[in-house]
């Protein structure tokens, strides 16, 4: 296990922004959250049919925010394309445009004053840690660690032997399926990598306790990465 039970600390003051993602061809409304002398920042890329809302990425966010983690919860799709996807399912699972979407708001939060020198994380869910992966290969000089929850990582089989960051891959236990794809993605990764498994979770993490350890593996997993050299992760 990695998750540790957090020391005891002053209250953390997090200032939350509603704000707009400006990517090369969209302009996608996210929550914006910097702790008071943040440590790093976690872009959150939501999975299959969900979005910034979502209650469980949500809690995710609050525990990295009080360990001085700032947050970036958006979405990936427009409104429109929402629309779209509720109906027909498509475009959860176009990992080009998510991914895309993903980049952009990378070079976003890099070309901000109050974000640029935050060293960055992403943490995927479902599809999004696909895209999660995807945008860390793309940009391995900017992206130090990634986590993917209950993720499909399978779906980005072409690009994760160029990913360069470390990565947490958190699974539930009772998810055979998806662990199984989980397996076969990371013998893929060059860098490192490690593999969670949370005993009688299932696919979204709905039973008691289980996304609270979701929440702190991910937090540990970022404060140990995030500050040194996206390659450190490496072989």
């Amino acid at each position: 296990m990695i998750a540790r039970a957090p020391a005891a600390a002053s209250k953390v003051v997090s200032k939350t922004v509603e704000t707009t993602v400006l990517t090369a061809d969209a302009a996608l409304p996210g929550s914006l959250t910097v702790p008071d002398k943040a440590v790093g920042l976690v872009l959150f890329a939501h999975g299959s049919g969900s979005s910034r809302l979502s209650p469980r990425n949500r809690a995710v966010s609050a525990l990295l925010n009080e360990a001085r983690l700032g947050t970036l919860l958006f979405d990936l799709l427009t409104e429109k394309e929402s629309r779209i996807d509720a109906r027909n399912a498509r475009l959860r699972f176009d990992i080009p445009l998510l991914s895309a979407r993903l980049v952009g708001a990378i070079d976003w939060l890099k070309s901000s004053k109050a974000t640029a020198k935050l060293p960055l994380g992403l943490f995927g869910a479902s599809t999004g840690a696909a895209a999660a992966l995807t945008a860390a290969a793309t940009r391995p000089a900017m992206v130090g660690a990634v986590v993917s929850r209950g993720g499909r990582p399978d779906l980005a089989s072409d690009t994760l032997a160029a990913v360069r960051s470390p990565v947490l891959l958190i699974v539930g236990g009772l998810d055979e399926t998806v662990i199984e794809l989980n397996e076969e993605a990371a013998a893929r990764l060059a860098c490192k990598w490690q593999l969670e498994i949370i005993p009688g979770a299932t696919h979204l993490f709905e039973e008691p306790g289980a996304m609270a350890r979701v929440a702190l593996m991910t937090r540990e997993w970022f404060l140990r990465h995030l500050g040194r050299d996206a390659g450190a992760g490496c072989s």
